[in-house]
């Protein structure tokens, strides 16, 4: 299906997949496991949609409070994830990207994310950004932070600073903000996602669980998406 308008840069808060998995009486983990093929499935869909970046909430800076055991086993399986999925990232020239702090990432996962990322770099068929370890708020800071002491060194001047300076001290420094943000499961809040690159993206949320969200649910979203009109605080033409 071609769609007469989609988003150039779509990222998804990946929700619901505990809650998935307490329905069925299962393990938490289950949920998570179901999870990575919707995102398999969406992924595709992307593909063939022809965007050209997809930013997914993988795990939170909060998320480091969840119980050890499942925040092991979020690390396992993302380690498993990449390394299963690397050929298909190859096959089909997609570069992987990360941002967040990794540096509470477990030293094998970190090394396995790194190694994808370098065999990946000059892809650019699709530009799939995981959000690791992040959270907003700490992005921010950590920017203002940065061009505190490049100011206090003398590297840049107060008038410098604009949108698209302080942008470029953000993670997500070269990667254009999203224009349609979906959220699953329900809930209808950023939760310390993209808070910055987010103020006119379009947002779409769905009760569908992430484990049940597939390649026709993302159909179904971007034909929502086509029907908006984005202004940008402009009067509509």
């Amino acid at each position: 299906m071609t769609l007469k308008n989609i988003p150039n840069h779509l990222a998804v808060i990946m929700d619901g997949n505990g809650r998935w998995a307490k329905k069925r009486n299962l393990d938490r983990i289950c949920g998570h496991i179901e999870g990575i093929k919707s995102l398999k499935s969406v992924i595709k869909g992307v593909i063939e949609h022809k965007i050209k970046y997809l930013t997914v909430y993988a795990f939170s800076s909060e998320n480091w409070q969840r119980p050890s055991e499942e925040v092991d086993s979020l690390m396992q399986l993302l380690d498993e994830y990449i390394r299963l999925e690397l050929p298909y990232l190859i096959k089909n020239k997609i570069r992987l990207n990360f941002i967040g702090n990794i540096g509470r990432i477990p030293e094998e996962s970190k090394s396995t994310l790194l190694e994808a990322v370098k065999k990946t770099k000059n892809f650019g068929a699709l530009n799939l950004t995981l959000a690791l370890s992040y959270g907003s708020k700490e992005e921010i800071l950590n920017a203002v932070s940065k061009i505190a002491e490049d100011f206090k060194e003398g590297r840049i001047d107060i008038e410098d600073i604009n949108d698209g300076f302080f942008s470029s001290y953000l993670y997500t420094a070269g990667i254009p903000d999203p224009d349609f943000l979906i959220r699953t499961s329900g809930e209808c809040r950023l939760s310390n996602f993209m808070l910055y690159q987010a103020a006119y993206t379009e947002l779409y949320f769905t009760k569908t669980l992430w484990p049940d969200f597939r390649k026709k649910n993302l159909t179904a979203a971007l034909k929502n998406y086509e029907k908006r009109v984005r202004k940008f605080g402009k009067t509509e033409i």
